[in-house]
């Protein structure tokens, strides 16, 4: 991380997480409609249901079709049918979210130093009002929200949207996300600097950090 003039974060597992868990929510929000199930068997439910998805492009329906995969088994009417719009609602609620604690004070110290931030997310229509509600926006000049732009990371023209949004050589733009495909290859395929962000490694490699405080 050398002559780094700017840097682009992504936003879910980097800044922020679902709270207490995407089981918690999924569990209260099912319970309202009589399905009942174990919050941790959700989260590992849907952990399964994603990792089997392909092609996910975060529009409303797939976000239906992955929630009805979660639930299969637990229920005889599948969440499209039923809850999945109130669903879909609760996640764009600032509480359903926790901000990483070593967020803000990274934010804080990179701004001091000059650097200019932005966000590159594949995230949905939810993403602007949930980093308003969540006061994060106004840390970032540019969100580039991949439902916006029509391209999903890694694909390397989301990632050259925030280059020259920023008019600086990729070479001086670091990228930091959790995921080492769509964030930190698909960052180094555009010509960018790339950090991954892999907050449950204990002793993470050497292209990979624990901690956004790692970066200040």
């Amino acid at each position: 991380m050398e002559n780094v003039a700017a840097i682009t974060f992504d936003v879910g597992g980097t800044l922020i997480e679902p709270w207490p868990s995407v089981g918690h929510v999924y569990a209260a929000v099912a319970a309202r409609h009589g399905v009942k199930a174990e919050p941790e068997e959700l989260t590992h439910r849907f952990v399964d249901a994603w990792n089997r998805n392909e092609n996910f492009n975060y529009t409303k329906d797939d976000w239906a079709a992955l929630v009805d995969d979660t639930f299969v088994g637990l229920t005889t009417t599948l969440p499209s049918q039923s809850f999945f719009d109130e669903l879909y609602l609760r996640f764009a609620e600032p509480d359903c979210w926790h901000v990483y604690e070593d967020v803000i004070p990274t934010l804080s110290t990179l701004r001091e130093r000059g650097v200019r931030l932005a966000i590159i997310s594949n995230w949905d229509v939810r993403l602007r009002p949930l980093l308003e509600a969540l006061n994060l926006a106004d840390w970032f000049e540019g969100i580039h929200v991949s439902s916006e732009i029509g391209i999903t990371k890694p694909d390397s023209r989301i990632f050259q949207t925030a280059i020259n949004s920023f008019g600086l050589p990729a070479s001086q733009i670091l990228h930091v996300g959790d995921t080492e495909i769509e964030d930190y290859r698909g960052a180094q395929s555009s010509g960018m600097q790339s950090c991954w962000l892999c907050r449950n490694c204990d002793k993470p490699s050497a292209s990979a950090i624990n901690s956004l405080a790692s970066l200040v």
